[in-house]
């Protein structure tokens, strides 16, 4: 990046220089990040991450965030989806939670607090004051670097949110979840299927290329009876 210490210009590209102490992969993610146009954009508009754009993209697509009046962000920090959530409907009631920290967000209630212990459920649904129409899950286990590791510990976050949202969700409410390449497991699948009118599969184009995350879109819930 021109005039900066970090990098150079190349072809309109910005190419980080090697240094002292600084690993070939932290050198291809710094470069990676100072080209990346949505991390530029979340920087312009304020977003506090690019998974910003992945939320209004999904929302562009199926029309998730337009009547949503109590919303639940699960694995919510730094906080860039409750961000879209409240540009979209500011006067919407919203409750984030993740286990790492999270700045405060004006008219948000944000606990950092594993959403497996006992009591998390309850808390959130309280923090709203009401069933939820929408809730949103962008969590992701933490990783071991074993693939189908990550992977299996990462969907059964999958299917303790899906059995929340069967449990809380308003009628006619949605729930959208971070799944993996091929999609969210068969038993999950059918399992959604039974409880809400439309269910499918998209990877935004936010979402990088290389990377093997897709989202699950499960809209029309027809109650927890259903």
């Amino acid at each position: 990046m021109a005039g900066s210490p970090s990098g150079r210009s190349q072809g309109g590209r910005a190419r980080v220089k090697t240094a002292r102490g600084r690993t070939a992969a932290s050198t291809r993610w710094l470069e990676r990040q100072l080209n990346d146009p949505y991390v530029k954009a979340a920087k312009s508009e304020g977003y506090r991450s690019r998974a910003a754009y992945k939320l209004l993209e999904l929302d562009e697509r199926f029309k998730l965030l337009g009547h949503a009046q109590r919303v639940i962000d699960l694995g919510a920090a730094p906080g860039g989806w409750t961000q879209v959530v409240l540009k979209k409907r500011p006067k919407a009631k919203v409750a984030a939670i993740d286990l790492l920290a999270m700045d405060p967000i004006p008219g948000v209630a944000i606990f950092q607090k594993d959403f497996l212990d006992d009591d998390a459920e309850a808390m959130l649904v309280a923090a709203i004051e009401g069933a939820p129409d929408l809730i949103v899950s962008d969590m992701a286990a933490n990783t071991v670097g074993h693939r189908q590791t990550d992977q299996i510990r990462t969907m059964a976050l999958v299917e303790t949110a899906i059995h929340f949202a069967t449990q809380v969700l308003a009628p006619n409410g949605a729930f959208i979840a971070k799944v993996f390449a091929g999609g969210a497991d068969p038993a999950l699948v059918a399992e959604l299927k039974r409880h809400f009118k439309s269910v499918k599969h998209a990877k935004p184009p936010a979402s990088r290329k290389e990377s093997s995350e897709w989202y699950v879109i499960a809209q029309g819930f027809k109650g927890a009876a259903g």
